[in-house]
């Protein structure tokens, strides 16, 4: 199924229109309404869509930055896999497994915490050598925050930035692993915007980020995720997607491709802050979700 949706995903591509084309103004009522209901005056709500067969688009406040939280993964793996398509390195090799890193912004040592962290079980593999690929699944699909920092460097910001350049998607900045407190301090952060992510996922999609192997893998890794509250939980039953959230403290993201039956996929971003309330943030991920969904399957 995965490599029939690819393979109609590249063609379709191919006769798309050049340029994002505005979607019906009724969706964006209702999609501006919902953020409207739910955010008030105290949240914010970033939006981008984009149908990859029409080029219909949907942006709301979507070059706003703000704190990627763990949707900066997603660049590292396709860093990863990007090298491993030009040679460099091998996803099957072996990376000894630590909890000790060094900051960016002055050089100390710092170390993760478990109880913080959305995978607790790779701690207890400390002194270990983990296969590269096995860290990317639950850097993805768990969330693991020590994965991260350790493919991270074999990543490299530098490359990973030229990366996001090329595709597009310059507005995302990947600068540091999680938990590096000095460099937070110094407001070296990771960032994003919805376009940015939009624009990510989109090449992932349409096979242009990397090879045709590396695409299929990295699309079935996101579409293992295990956090689904958002984008996934406001699509009908059975409907497959590929997505990946970032939460931290008033921040909750949500980035997918969804595959609706018997209709070309779509791009989907959600990013929200300064909610007080996770699952209020979740339920808007979710209600505008559901919108997009209807909206683009509704124009077969």
């Amino acid at each position: 199924m995965l490599r029939h949706s690819l393979a109609l995903l590249l063609a379709l591509s191919a006769c798309a229109p050049a340029g994002p084309a505005p979607v019906a103004p009724a969706l964006e009522a209702e999609v501006r309404s919902i953020i409207r209901r739910a955010a008030g005056d105290t949240a914010e709500v970033s939006v981008a869509f984009r149908d990859l067969a029409t080029g219909d688009s949907l942006l709301i406040d979507a070059h706003k930055p703000m704190h990627a939280a763990s949707t900066m993964k997603v660049p590292v793996m396709l860093e990863l896999f990007r090298r491993a398509d030009a040679g460099e390195l091998r996803m099957d090799e072996a990376v000894p497994v630590r909890n000790e890193f060094r900051s960016i912004a002055d050089g100390s040592s710092y170390q993760l915490s478990r109880g913080d962290d959305g995978d607790t079980t790779l701690y207890a593999r400390v002194g270990q050598a983990v296969p590269m690929r096995e860290l990317v699944e639950r850097m993805i699909t768990r969330s693991s925050n020590l994965a991260t920092n350790l493919l991270i460097d074999h990543a490299q910001p530098s490359r990973i930035a030229t990366t996001l350049g090329g595709l597009g998607a310059g507005q995302i900045r990947v600068l540091r692993g999680v938990e590096d407190g000095p460099a937070f301090r110094a407001g070296m952060n990771n960032s994003a915007t919805a376009y940015g992510l939009m624009r990510l996922m989109e090449a992932i999609a349409a096979g242009r980020a990397a090879s045709p192997a590396a695409t299929r893998e990295m699309l079935a890794v996101l579409g293992r995720q295990e956090f689904r509250e958002m984008i996934p939980a406001g699509l009908p039953a059975g409907v497959r997607s590929a997505n990946k959230t970032g939460n931290i403290t008033r921040i909750a993201h949500d980035a997918a491709v969804v595959f609706p039956q018997g209709r070309e996929p779509y791009v989907l971003v959600v990013l929200t802050r300064g909610f007080v309330d996770a699952d209020v943030a979740a339920a808007t991920g979710r209600d505008i979700s559901r919108a997009v969904y209807r909206a683009a399957t509704a124009r077969r």
